[in-house]
């Protein structure tokens, strides 16, 4: 999956648009804007929540198009928070999709990597149409220690996994081969237990599973960094509590795709283990490094957006709306985001919060969780 998506040469993600109904797949903040509002509504909600802490900065990991940035920082200029200390850090391993961000995010893009210092941990950096400054960044792991407030929207369905499979013997891993017949990939088997068993749960029940270590370290990354500084977590994805089993696959032109044929022409997913990301959140690489951080969530994404008052917000924008197609595109929109049989149920949402603020969250639960 790493391979065929971020190959810095022929990866999927790095030299073309791979969003919205020209590209393989559509994503919530590409259907309506009312999405990304009540994401920045919820922010703007913990963030005064958590004392208004200044300086602040604002983390998409994987902004795709730049979109669901865009409609946060709109809102967040409706609320002057401009006039707050923050600054917006893109973790994008993308040369073209940083491209495209810039674009939708910034006044201009004339910021070379030439001209930033030698020891930079961003590699490029602009302003935002709203003045505040934005910076790319690499990993996860070279982001300026600061509060920060995390959103995570289909990222982590697009880290690579490991499928294992239970026999007689244990754990073996699933892997891909050469065919050497007609130079085509399979699947085949480990003959032995691989370093990915090490993932495994005693207690795991299933005979077929997914790992993804790379999404376990990413999220105690995200979860050490909101204990030593200070910050928040939003996570959204397509995934399951630690029940399912066999849900890699590819899209292609918004139609499954056998991940084998054509590699690099197709997206590569699988659905995210939220019961995992929980785990991992939760307990520290070392006793040293956090107490336990708090996990709420997850819920499906029609409860958090009704919650949040899309219903409200849609009537809204219907009531300025004096376009009869534009008025049946809103329509469709909103359900597309919240019926069970599209995305309402299939999305599902988890927030992250350093151990300090359990006893307020006991008084003032996160909005849209319950």
């Amino acid at each position: 999956m790493k391979e065929v998506l971020t190959n810095p040469s022929a990866g999927y993600y790095m030299s073309k648009d791979v969003f919205g109904e020209k590209g393989d797949f559509i994503t919530s903040p590409e259907i309506s804007q009312m999405f990304g509002e009540l994401i920045a509504i919820w922010l703007i909600n913990e963030w005064t929540k958590c004392g208004k802490p200044t300086p602040f900065q604002i983390v998409e990991l994987g902004p795709g198009r730049g979109t669901l940035m865009s409609d946060v920082l709109r809102v967040f200029s409706k609320f002057k928070m401009a006039e707050s200390d923050f600054s917006v850090s893109l973790v994008e391993v993308s040369p073209y999709l940083s491209q495209i961000q810039e674009k939708c995010l910034c006044k201009t893009q004339n910021e070379k990597i030439s001209e930033l210092p030698i020891d930079s941990q961003h590699y490029k950096e602009s302003k935002s149409l709203y003045g505040s400054p934005v910076r790319w960044y690499n990993h996860i792991s070279d982001l300026p220690h600061t509060f920060t407030l995390f959103l995570a929207h289909e990222f982590f369905d697009a880290l690579p996994i490991h499928k294992l499979v239970k026999v007689d013997q244990g754990w073996r891993e699933v892997l891909i081969d050469l065919n050497r017949e007609d130079s085509t990939l399979r699947y085949v088997l480990s003959r032995e237990r691989t370093p990915a068993a090490l993932y495994c749960r005693e207690n795991e029940v299933r005979k077929d599973l997914e790992i993804s270590p790379q999404s376990s370290v990413t999220i105690q990354v995200m979860a050490s960094r909101i204990h030593q500084d200070g910050g928040i977590g939003l996570v959204i994805d397509y995934g399951h509590e630690g029940d399912k089993t066999d849900t890699f696959r590819g899209f292609k032109n918004h139609k499954l795709h056998d991940p084998l044929v054509e590699p690099g022409t197709a997206d590569l997913t699988a659905d995210v283990d939220f019961s995992a990301l929980k785990w991992a959140a939760t307990h520290p690489r070392s006793v040293e490094d956090w107490k336990a951080n708090l996990t709420f969530g997850t819920v499906d994404q029609k409860d958090f957006l009704t919650r949040m008052g899309i219903n409200m917000r849609l009537e809204k924008l219907l009531a300025s709306c004096r376009n009869e197609k534009l008025a049946n595109d809103l329509k469709s929109a909103h359900r597309m985001l919240t019926d069970p049989m599209e995305m309402g149920s299939k999305f599902k949402f988890l927030a992250l919060y350093p151990a300090v603020m359990e006893k307020i969250l006991l008084k003032y639960p996160p909005p849209g969780f319950s």
